[in-house]
């Protein structure tokens, strides 16, 4: 199998997910005691912050980088950040790598095809619902994006950072989250991107108004395809038509 490099904190609680999702998978596939073959570089989320809440991208770059080649040195063929928001530096990142840095935003592209979503909402950190990087990313596979208002921004953003990458899980929360996702749906979406990784933590299919894609999921999955073999290593994260 491919051995492949996460790095992973941003939080703890969504990176335990990328490790029980792709280690399911390749059990579930080969059998038997077989597990995958990772790296983990695990960030203290706390330095993270403070970049976030400073401004400062190109500290929380060198931060990820430095993670990343680690994982690289550890012998990682292919590296993958744990995290929707931080791939606002995943340029950087990338460049700074020999090998593929395999994007969440692809994987959750693959996801909205195998559901024919051609226009996905997006439920995040103000960053990602707000900035263009992600919504970019997902544009060249045919996807478009619908956010929530303004006020419903305000509302959900400090949602994940007080509550859940910090393991708080609350009814209230998950009603704010589901008028969001309706606001979405009539406007248009076809279905909703769980683009933080702790909102599934939350947040289930039986909750939602809408078809969920929970980028953590899709994300994890597509990495156990890659280590499998059943997708080869590139830039660009293409899983399978299976998905499981």
């Amino acid at each position: 199998m491919a051995i492949l490099g996460l790095v992973g904190g941003m939080s703890w609680h969504s990176t335990a997910t990328y490790y029980r999702e792709i280690n399911e998978r390749v059990a579930g596939v080969r059998g038997g005691h077989a597990s995958a073959r990772l790296v983990l570089s695990s960030l203290d989320f706390e330095e993270v912050r403070r970049c976030q809440l400073d401004d400062d991208w190109e500290a929380a770059a060198a931060l990820l980088t430095d993670a990343a080649r680690g994982c690289v040195a550890a012998g990682a063929e292919a590296v993958a950040i744990c995290t929707n928001l931080m791939h606002k530096v995943a340029p950087q990142v990338e460049a700074a790598l020999d090998v593929p840095l395999l994007h969440i935003a692809d994987a959750v592209a693959a996801e909205a095809g195998r559901l024919g979503a051609t226009r996905v909402g997006l439920l995040a950190s103000r960053w990602v619902m707000e900035e263009p990087f992600y919504a970019e990313r997902l544009a060249p596979h045919g996807v478009g994006t619908v956010v929530p208002g303004a006020a419903e921004r305000v509302e959900v953003d400090p949602l994940v950072f007080e509550e859940l990458t910090q393991g708080v899980v609350r009814a209230p929360s998950r009603a704010a989250y589901v008028a969001a996702i309706q606001g979405m749906a009539d406007r248009g979406a076809q279905a909703v991107v769980l683009a933080c990784t702790e909102i599934g933590l939350l947040l289930g299919p039986d909750d939602s108004p809408l078809p969920v894609i929970d980028s953590a999921t899709a994300h994890a999955r597509a990495l156990a395809e890659v280590a499998l073999g059943e997708v080869a290593l590139g830039r660009t994260l293409t899983p399978s038509a299976s998905g499981r």
